[in-house]
């Protein structure tokens, strides 16, 4: 006869199948929560959609922080999405989420956010099609979304940095002359007028030694501010030397930008200063010169630059046609 006594019990096997089972369970469990801190952790959006049905199916936690909204209404509604949208962005929006369909995966994609509350944000997104697809077969599209405001406020500085003017708000010198030959490459491939002009602050050694440099500085606003606001919207203005500035005007003759320099010079002669109870103004000398057959920009900068001095020794505060 069989001796079984050393050998478990059904029972006694059922209860470690139980134990070892709930083991797992527990094990289970640990994991899942250790996926949801960390993802609870990273401000970047991992999401999940059923194509076919156009329903989100899976949203981490930070999609709360980075939209402000609520998943719940996410998960109930694809419209959330959509109505979280900046409405100029929704059109590349919509359609380069298609063409993840079509390409099975989209690199990088940039788009705003409106947050509930009213704050823009800019997210980038990648996604791409799961292998696997839905529980059902149906392709399941998945991607991470991560906010790259903070960037963008840093890559536009650091454009506005390289291509402006700090003291005075406008083009500095070499965005200057690179926008300046794109628009005479336009205008010599086109056959349109195009006119340069160049002006110089009249007496501005004087006004520095007179009133200090702050005082200087602000007159070299002041002067660039009237540019800005004279210009019209397609000319192009900008500070290319200490208290000398020029412009472009593209698709103008030498008479039509003549119009311009001249209420140019009215509002700088508008301009007043005080200091320690003594007012003064400033006046400008212009040069200006138009394309004609055969030119490059270095001539037209040439002749500009010609006429202004023709001006200074004219008398200073007029224009100079070259």
């Amino acid at each position: 006869m069989e001796d079984n006594s050393s050998q478990p019990s059904e029972i006694e096997q059922l209860t470690l199948a139980l134990l070892h089972s709930r083991g797992e369970v527990e094990r289970l469990r640990e994991r899942e929560q250790l996926v949801s801190n960390l993802l609870g952790s990273i401000n970047v959006v991992f999401w999940a959609m059923d194509w076919e049905q156009q329903k989100v199916v899976y949203v981490s936690p930070a999609y709360e922080t980075v939209f402000g909204r609520s998943p719940a209404l996410l998960m109930a509604s694809f419209d959330e999405w959509r109505n979280s949208i900046y409405p100029d962005d929704m059109e590349f929006a919509a359609q380069s989420l298609t063409s993840v369909i079509e390409l099975g995966a989209v690199e990088q994609r940039e788009y705003r956010i409106i947050r509930a509350d009213g704050e823009i944000r800019w997210l980038s997104d990648k996604c791409f099609v799961s292998p696997r697809g839905g529980a059902d077969g149906t392709p399941l599209v998945v991607g991470i979304a991560e906010d790259i405001t903070e960037k963008k406020a840093l890559q536009s500085e650091l454009h506005r940095l390289a291509t402006i003017d700090v003291l005075t708000g406008v083009n500095n010198r070499r965005h200057f002359f690179d926008q300046a030959a794109t628009l005479f490459d336009e205008a010599r491939s086109s056959a349109r007028p195009l006119t340069f002009m160049l002006l110089d602050i009249d007496d501005f050694k004087k006004i520095n030694d007179s009133y200090g440099h702050q005082i200087g500085d602000r007159v070299l606003q002041r002067v660039a501010h009237c540019g800005a606001y004279v210009l019209r919207r397609d000319d192009l203005f900008g500070r290319i030397g200490g208290e000398e500035f020029a412009a472009i005007f593209p698709g103008c003759d030498a008479q039509q930008a003549l119009q311009v320099a001249e209420r140019l010079q009215r509002e700088v002669q508008r301009l007043q200063f005080t200091v320690d109870e003594q007012t003064f103004g400033v006046t400008i000398s212009q040069g200006l010169t138009s394309l004609a057959p055969g030119d490059d920009l270095d001539d037209l900068y040439i002749r500009a630059d010609e006429a202004m001095y023709r001006a200074k020794h004219n008398g200073k505060n007029c224009i100079v046609l070259g």
